[in-house]
This record gives structure tokens, C-alpha cells and sequence, in this order.
């Protein structure tokens, strides 16, 4: 069993496999068996460990939402309602002007 550590030219990250050997009785050859076990971190130079399938282990962490966006989003839904109950008001208002 040993670590081996591979670079994708394409994306230049660094993975980190676990590499088990065994013997193919059929070919009467050695064989080896790589496993995933993280990538390496470029700033750091550690190793983030992964769960085999190229998914994080640890659960991602909730960023804190953004309140001045959520205001502004909120005021704008405020404003819209706003100004469909003026409408509807005035429409109201018209309908019972022509009984």
C-alpha cells in the first residue's frame, strides 16, 4: 500500500491516491488498485481529504446571508404590492363611479 500523488495538466491540481498492489493470477502480473483519498491544497500545500468520489468529506459551510440584498429584494416586492393595491383601489373606485 502506498500514497501516490498525481497532476492534472488540465486543471493543475494535484490528487492524492491510495495505491493497493495485488497479483492477476490470469496475466501472472502485478496489478495496483488507486483509490482517491483527497487532492492537495495549492495555497497550503495540505491535503483536503475527500471521500473517493471527488466530494468534500465536511459539510459546507453556510456563508451568512447577504441583508442588504435581502432588504432591497423584499423593498421592491413592498413597493410592487404597493402599488397593485393603489390600482385596485382606483379601479374600485371608477367602478363604482359608472353603477
Amino acid at each position: 500500500m502506498g500514497i501516490i500523488k498525481q497532476l492534472d495538466k488540465r486543471t493543475g491540481i494535484t490528487y492524492v491516491y491510495e495505491s493497493k498492489a495485488f497479483w492477476d493470477k490470469e496475466k501472472h502480473q502485478s496489478r495496483a488498485q488507486r483509490t482517491l483519498i483527497g487532492k492537495i491544497d495549492p495555497e497550503t500545500g495540505e491535503m483536503i481529504p475527500t471521500d473517493g468520489r471527488h466530494r468534500k468529506t465536511d459539510e459546507p459551510i453556510e456563508k451568512e446571508p447577504d441583508y442588504k440584498k435581502l432588504y432591497e429584494k423584499l423593498l421592491k416586492k413592498y413597493e410592487a404590492q404597493e402599488v397593485l393595491v393603489k390600482s385596485l383601489k382606483d379601479e374600485i373606485k371608477q367602478l363604482r363611479k359608472n353603477q
